[in-house]
């Protein structure tokens, strides 16, 4: 077995042992990082393989949907925002091609039809939400508003983070800061500062196996798909994931629908405020904000990427992928493989983090089915 560093809490020793497998195998070459908090104490904080600690930070790409949805649902809280209000009521230009009735509610899940850009996204417009935001605005949605669902894998948080702007004068990247960041000391940043730039590790890309090498070269995506529009593989250049989070340019600008940086433990406490009390303050969401967030909104074949999945607002219901969690889990995976959720049935935040992308591990890597279970058992008998 690898090395495996950091600590557990007496009863979560067997969640050590799965992770150390997982450090030998899967997560050997790049590294990867496991936290997990139980009624706000942290329990599991544990790293291993090569190229992290567990102070490196990490692009955790769509893990940002998470914190974006979390300030959404702040602001529905709070009576800022409506859900069944249109979005183009606070945008206006967002009417134009049709979208003049689709809600804010559709839009968080992944209902609106607005995946991506006709000739596709710049890198310097990948970088940059309000220039993502401007071409949107325009765009025909790419099927009749709520009449299906489909992952809006670069659109979501320039979009919604647009509504944000609109109808408070200021963006989701500040009020996150202000609201959560900050006031709970998170390891994860919508915007990595420069001076914690020496802590950064570089994304990895995938080394596939030649049996699922062949299978991607059976399986091409097909560039009027969906699949390619909405992950701006029809673009010239098409979309270089992995270089994504190694941009400074994303880095810096925190891109909603994928730009957050942080480490296991950052996101871990993220969840860790919604899943209960942390540091004596109340969870960040009263239980009926929770429970309509949580709640399925869309479920079935995404018309994206053909798999069968379910959204709720913003959030991905995680008890649909995870039956050992609870009906209130919410959180969201990011493409290396990486998953973080909140489960306030059971007091738990969880947070795991790979440096080196899976194989189509996008909606988190294998190892999470394993680890998940193993941390609900020890919770169990604590």
């Amino acid at each position: 077995m690898a090395d495996v560093h950091g600590t557990v809490e007496p009863g979560f020793e067997s969640v050590r042992e799965v992770f150390a497998g997982i450090a030998a195998d899967e997560a050997r070459d790049g590294g990867a990082q496991l936290a997990v908090h139980h009624h706000g104490r942290l329990v599991v904080d544990l790293w291993g393989g090569d190229g992290v600690d567990g102070d490196s930070l990490l692009g955790l790409y769509s893990s940002s949907k998470g914190a974006m949805a979390l300030v959404a649902a702040l602001l529905v809280q709070d009576g800022v925002l409506e859900l069944d209000r249109e979005v183009a009521s606070w945008w206006p230009e967002f009417a134009a091609e049709g979208k003049g009735k689709i809600t804010l509610r559709q839009l968080l899940a992944h209902r609106s039809g607005v995946i991506g850009a006709d000739g596709g996204l710049s890198p310097e417009e990948l970088a940059d939400d309000r220039l993502i935001a401007a071409r949107l605005a325009g765009q025909r949605p790419f099927w009749e508003p709520d009449t299906g669902h489909g992952y809006h894998a670069l659109a979501i948080g320039a979009l919604v983070g647009e509504v944000v702007l609109r109808a408070t004068g200021r963006t989701i990247r500040e009020l996150f800061e202000e609201r959560v960041r900050a006031p709970y000391a998170l390891d994860y940043y919508l915007g990595l500062p420069e001076e914690l730039e020496p802590r950064f590790r570089t994304a990895l890309p995938a080394r596939p196996t030649p049996a699922e090498q062949a299978f991607l070269d059976a399986n091409p995506v097909a560039p009027d798909s969906l699949t390619a529009i909405a992950f701006n593989l029809h673009a010239d250049p098409p979309f270089d994931m992995v270089g994504y989070a190694n941009s400074r340019a994303v880095r810096a600008q925190a891109p909603l629908s994928g730009g957050g940086i942080g480490s296991a433990r950052g996101l871990s406490r993220m969840y860790a405020a919604i899943a209960g009390e942390l540091d004596g303050r109340p969870p960040l969401l009263a239980p009926e904000t929770l429970a309509e967030f949580a709640r399925i909104h869309s479920e079935g074949t995404d018309l994206v990427t053909g798999s069968e999945n379910a959204f709720g607002l913003g959030f991905v219901p995680l008890a649909t992928r995870h039956p050992s969690l609870g009906p209130t889990a919410i959180g969201h995976s990011g493409a290396p493989g990486s998953q973080a959720f909140a489960d306030p049935a059971t007091g738990l935040a969880y947070s795991y983090a790979r440096r080196r992308f899976g194989f189509l591990s996008g909606p988190g890597a294998p190892e999470n089915n394993r680890l998940i279970p193993a941390v609900v058992e020890a919770a169990k008998a604590v």
